[in-house]
């Protein structure tokens, strides 16, 4: 009876919002710039295509554009979020492609050109795993001494076959190893993974929640698998449908991958919302805030929380 009381009246998972607001004295939102890098498993480097699953332009919102300059889209997004909040301040999300992809000098240019930017009071920087290199990892460790920052490492899978599957082009182990170089100079280190990939069923999730937890990382992000039109997923989807998660099952599935997860991560957000006319499946119409909320009425009445099944959590 006492270990349900606490429940309820603690949050069951550790959020980002609550998170981040102990982070800075004042309301912070991020605004998403692309910043014209590219992917090595698209220009021929490690591959061709991308992944699989993979359009930027469903998650760009439309001051997010290459053509205009780093400065240019900051500063539309602080209209747009700015009517709201006219105090807020600002993280310089780059998020499209493969943020540290370039030489050391034009990482440094661009960087510097969103800090620049008045209300810009830090950076959160989307990247692959196996596109940091130690000169890029020694100049965020200064970078980070200087202003916030989160690195954020798309690794979607912890199972090789399916990194093979959806043509990522690197390995777990390469998550792995810079995910631990960038927590071990101190800066605040993120993760993006993905629900529902070809090939892998609840339980291959739930597996590889414990590999996730073992890793040194400060935030987590997890997605629901959305098949995207245009993309080769949407090819293979109507060659050979798979099984997509409905709300109910997908609700059970994080219930279970978060008592697998380190009570310590921060968990940002749970699933995707793209633009309904890129989406082929599956069609929730749900809200990430509605999702979030059956969540966690779940995972109450169920009696759970984030960590649970893990020793000395």
């Amino acid at each position: 009876m006492q270990t349900q009381r606490k429940i309820e009246m603690e949050e069951v998972y550790n959020s980002y919002s609550q998170w981040i607001r102990k982070q800075f004295p004042y309301r912070v939102q991020k605004i998403s710039i692309d910043a014209g890098f590219s992917c090595p498993n698209r220009d021929g480097q490690v591959g061709r295509g991308g992944c699989i699953f993979c359009d930027n332009q469903t998650f760009n919102p439309s001051y997010c554009d290459r053509k205009k300059t780093i400065a240019q889209q900051l500063e539309e997004g602080k209209q747009f979020f700015g009517r709201k909040y006219p105090d807020m301040k600002y993280l310089a999300y780059f998020q499209a492609y493969s943020n540290t992809y370039d030489t050391l000098d034009v990482l440094k240019r661009r960087y510097e050109e969103a800090l620049a930017v008045e209300d810009i009071v830090g950076l959160v920087i989307g990247t692959r795993p196996d596109c940091v290199s130690d000169d890029v990892l020694n100049y965020l460790e200064v970078l980070n001494r200087q202003t916030f920052l989160i690195v954020e490492y798309g690794i979607e899978s912890a199972n090789d076959m399916t990194l093979q599957r959806i043509n990522r082009g690197h390995s777990f182990e390469t998550a792995r190893q810079a995910v631990g170089q960038t927590a071990e100079r101190g800066i605040l280190t993120g993760a993006h993974v993905i629900l529902g990939l070809p090939g892998e069923d609840a339980t291959e999730s739930i597996r590889q929640a414990t590999l996730i937890s073992s890793l040194k990382l400060n935030l987590l992000k997890i997605h629901q698998l959305q098949i995207i039109r245009g993309t080769a997923l949407a090819s293979m989807y109507k060659e050979k449908p798979f099984h997509l998660y409905s709300p109910d099952e997908y609700i059970e599935l994080i219930s279970d991958y978060l008592q697998h997860l380190r009570k310590e991560i921060v968990v940002e957000r749970f699933v995707s919302q793209s633009p309904p006319d890129m989406v082929i499946a599956p069609h929730w119409g749900l809200k990430n805030y509605e999702f979030t909320n059956l969540l966690v009425n779940y995972m109450r009445k169920e009696g759970v929380w984030q960590g649970r099944l893990l020793t000395n959590s």
